[in-house]
């Protein structure tokens, strides 16, 4: 494989500028760096058409409760309650409702009447009222304000996830105030960094938001009407509803086809013990069933366009991670590291050291005080050796990512600031900006006074248990990280999770205060978190020439109605499968595994002293964030004496990737790792190297049109068959749905008892 081919910018000196040309094949570009897609994979026009409409903020703000509700059910950076609650994690792609605001603006532009309607008449007076209510045609602008509206709503939040922690294991239910004002200050705050940081995180063509791709290309085939993009709506179409049909077959009706693995299905007859190892390292089609090894998944919700999206090198250095996991977690368990046999494999459950799930509430009461006298008498919490495991790669990652960006990309943040200083900076979309008016810095300083005094109403008068001072120091570590993150997730398509380290500071700061705990990692994580996403958006907006201002004030609105809608659908979803959430293994349908993580990391680290210290258990956890710098600052001084080792880069070797990738398996769906690595492979080697031409103009829009049907179909069945509005209806028993064990045949650790 031909890593050297994807490397990035980094090899090729302040944003590549203008002296590079891209790699041809058969006459067409290989898209590979942030310069390629901005020359050749995104379209430069811009019709000048009116973007903040009337029709635009009312279709965006009815689909932002759609959205919402979606969002919650996500996770990791950041990162959505249909996702937030589901055993594997995915982002909701913007397709799904940029294409219900695509149909609802079209009929409402045909349906409502127009101005002309009246000109000329005796009620020509009423012009202006109908042309201001409807404009005429429902343009790309429009549907592009009207759907950020609503995906920035559906953004999601952990300040949410913190809301269902304290419903779910402290019996406290957030007022709807304090909930709504937590939720604005965290979004706001990490909004106002991102425009602060637009030179670094936004501007230049390097920031390419892999992610947003298919999205992209979706808005402007819908609307730029050439014969080129006819074809690629055609297709899209297609797909979409190919898709649509066939979703319903793997998560209702066929749920084998999430995880078919050989291996299993050949093993049934094998004595217990054999069992009980198979399960644990080919079994993965439950929640926290096993590893998944080779095993393939067919539902496409559990896949998705990411991995048509992500660049090659970001996928590899992924795959290294991989490979490790599989290792290190089996390893661990079976060595009974951290005393893992007493533990199921796979949990981010705490348990007492007999195995039993840990009485919380004793130990720190009803104020969530530490007990001192109740501590002694119930004992420690322990972690699952996969969640110590998975709490350590984090904080390897940390450590590696603030190092990667200091030593690495250093040079290329200076510069990237001083072309945005001087109005130079090299990439055309940027310049075709140029023409609309910039959003004032000040706008940014004032939504973060404004974000800041939120916070602090919540933390004075909500029941947060957080010292003001310690509320200071969460935002403030969080801006410091904010750039850091943001720079690895624009430039290689994801984050990492930065909310350990949140709570190794706040448990250092406010010890035995595990609610405490949770509202400290909240703001300083939502602030990246939210970061990331919004500048992914900003980013967006500068490929399909959305005015500056316009996009600040949809921004805004957006995350307002999100805070709102976000916290009235976990409710929903948290009374209706209170018992799953609470349970450590959960389904494949529903999971409580981000809320026990979250809890988890809150309890635990709430014992830092005792957990963490020196003399605990759990020592190596806080020391791998100085692991992680230190091995990637050898890195760097081998890359400075070798730059190549073997015909390989070192520089492309990035560290960071490679510890969060070696314990993504740690809990939850695993069945999907082989197909989401096929799909990469095929889109991102296959086609984009060796098929340029077809990867240009329909990779992104094939990604796009497969999140659409699949998720579109999935948010159909969660209310109407899987119990999110809080009635079940399963489908009926067969050999590909079983009654009885996992939904893979793999049945060990007593999964039929």
């Amino acid at each position: 494989m031909d890593i050297s081919s994807v490397e990035l910018a980094d090899e090729k000196s302040s944003d590549t500028l203008d002296k590079d040309e891209a790699e041809y094949k058969n006459g067409e570009p290989i898209i590979t760096t942030g310069r390629d897609v901005s020359r050749f994979a995104v379209d430069i026009r811009d019709d000048g058409d009116a973007a903040l409409t009337f029709r635009s903020i009312v279709i965006g703000t009815v689909f932002a409760g759609l959205g919402a509700a979606l969002a919650q059910a996500k996770p990791f950076c950041s990162f959505s309650p249909i996702y937030l609650f589901k055993p594997v994690q995915m982002s909701v792609s913007t397709v799904f409702l940029l294409l219900l605001i695509y149909s609802v603006g079209n009929c409402y532009a045909k349906l409502l009447p127009r101005r002309s309607l009246v000109v000329g008449t005796r009620f020509k007076a009423l012009a202006p009222i109908i042309g201001f209510i409807n404009p005429g045609d429902f343009t790309l602008k429009e549907h592009v304000v009207a759907s950020l509206v609503a995906s920035t709503a559906a953004g999601g939040s952990s300040a949410v996830q913190n809301f269902a922690v304290q419903r779910l294991y402290y019996d406290t239910n957030v007022h709807a105030t304090t909930a709504v004002l937590a939720t604005f200050s965290t979004a706001c705050f990490g909004y106002g960094i991102v425009g602060l940081l637009r030179p670094l995180t936004v501007y230049p063509s390097e920031m390419v938001y892999w992610f947003n791709l298919p999205t992209v290309s979706v808005f402007q085939a819908l609307h730029f009407d050439t014969a080129a993009n006819w074809k690629r709506v055609k297709l899209f179409w297609s797909v979409f509803f190919g898709m649509f049909v066939y979703e319903i077959i793997p998560s209702y009706i066929f749920p084998l086809l999430n995880g078919f693995n050989v291996v299993c299905l050949a093993t049934q007859r094998a004595p217990r013990g054999a069992v009980d190892v198979i399960t644990n390292l080919f079994g993965g089609s439950d929640g926290n069933e096993g590893l998944g090894l080779l095993s393939l998944s067919f539902d496409w919700q559990y896949i998705g366009s990411g991995y048509m999206s992500l660049p090659l090198i970001q996928q590899a250095n992924s795959w290294v991670g991989y490979f490790f996991c599989y290792i290190v977690i089996m390893g661990i368990y079976y060595s009974n590291t951290w005393n893992s046999r007493s533990f199921p494999m796979l949990s981010t459950s705490i348990f007492s050291s007999n195995g039993s799930i840990y009485h919380q509430s004793a130990v720190f009461g009803e104020h969530f005080q530490l007990n001192k006298t109740a501590l002694a008498e119930i004992g420690l919490p322990a972690l699952t050796g996969s969640n110590a495991w998975s709490n350590l790669t984090q904080n390897l990652a940390i450590g590696g990512l603030v190092a990667h960006v200091v030593l690495f990309w250093g040079a290329y943040a200076k510069d990237s600031f001083k072309l945005a200083y001087n109005g130079s900076q090299p990439d055309p979309h940027f310049q075709a900006m140029k023409k609309y008016k910039e959003a004032p810095w000040w706008w940014y300083v004032v939504l973060l006074v404004l974000s800041f005094f939120a916070g602090l109403i919540v933390v004075l008068k909500g029941e947060t248990t957080l010292p003001w001072w310690s509320y200071i120091i969460a935002l403030m570590l969080g801006a410091f990280v904010t750039p850091f993150s943001t720079l690895l997730f624009a430039r290689m398509g994801n984050g990492i999770a930065t909310n350990q380290l949140m709570k190794m500071v706040a448990g250092a700061i406010n010890p035995g205060r595990p609610v405490a705990n949770l509202y400290f990692s909240m703001w300083s994580h939502d602030v990246i978190a939210t970061s990331v996403g919004l500048a992914g958006d900003l980013k967006m907006g500068q490929y399909l020439k959305i005015p500056p201002r316009v996009m600040f004030i949809t921004q805004v609105w957006g995350t307002i109605l999100g805070a709102a809608i976000n916290y009235v659908v976990m409710i929903s979803v948290v009374d209706a499968q209170r018992d799953i959430l609470l349970s450590p293994t959960g389904t494949n349908v529903w999971s409580g595994q981000i809320t026990q993580g979250l809890n988890s990391a809150a309890v635990t680290w709430s014992l830092a002293k005792e957990l963490y210290g020196f003399n605990g258990p759990y020592f190596m956890i806080p020391m791998s964030l100085l692991v992680g710098m230190a091995m990637t600052t050898i890195q760097w001084l081998i890359a400075m004496r070798w730059p190549r080792i073997g015909g390989v880069k070192v520089d492309i070797i990035i560290l960071p990737i490679i510890y969060q990738y070696s314990s993504v398996l740690s809990s939850g769906v695993n069945s999907t790792l082989t197909s989401s690595v096929i799909v990469g492979l095929v889109s991102q080697l296959w086609l984009r190297k060796y098929h340029p031409g077809w990867y240009k103009k329909y990779n992104y829009i094939l990604g796009g049109a497969l999140d659409g049907g699949a998720q579109v179909m999935v948010f159909i069945l969660s209310f109407a068959v899987f119990g999110a509005s809080g009635v079940q209806k399963p489908f009926p028993k067969w050999w590909g749905n079983p009654a009885q064990g996992n939904v893979d045949y793999c049945n060990g650790n007593s999964a039929l008892d």
